[in-house]
């Protein structure tokens, strides 16, 4: 059995979350679902809706945190991916590497934490706390697109929710 419920979001780490609004919805199309300021570590979490999951702008707020310091290193880019799990706690424990310590926060009103693991081929996972209220039955897993698009092709089966 997967501790894994669902792909919550990706994380893009952003020097400006208007400069990168520019791209993701003036090109692509993306709409904000939400957009709120986190204190530890300071930074600003932009969720845009890709219909079966988000897309997290993360702009640091504060040029001394280890985020700005990432920027300064690496630029903009891949931050991490988050998964929804039923209990954050016990699957971050469950992912991480043994002795590994789990350290709460929380985004959009949900409990998360990074695991800490040698094996993740370089990339940071975070896990938060899994709705299906919210990210399977309110959704319908999909964006609207091309009405023209989808009456050509039969339309498009919503399948699985977000």
């Amino acid at each position: 059995m997967s501790l894994v419920r669902r792909l919550d979001h990706v994380a893009i780490l952003v020097r400006s979350t208007d400069e990168a609004l520019r791209f993701y919805e003036g090109h692509l199309g993306l709409t904000v679902h939400s957009s709120e300021e986190i204190d530890s570590p300071h930074a600003r979490l932009t969720y845009l809706d890709t219909g079966n999951a988000f897309l997290q702008l993360l702009e640091p707020l504060d040029d001394e945190s280890p985020l700005a310091t990432m920027l300064e290193e690496n630029g903009e880019g891949l931050h991490h991916i988050c998964f929804g799990v039923d209990d954050v706690e016990e699957a971050v424990a469950a992912m991480s590497d043994p002795g590994s310590t789990v350290v709460l926060g929380n985004g959009r009103g949900r409990i998360s934490s990074f695991a800490t693991a040698v094996g993740s081929q370089k990339v940071r996972i975070e896990c938060t706390g899994f709705d299906r209220a919210a990210d399977v039955e309110a959704s319908p897993g999909f964006l609207p697109g091309d009405a023209s698009a989808e009456e050509s092709s039969g339309g498009i089966d919503s399948g699985a929710g977000r």
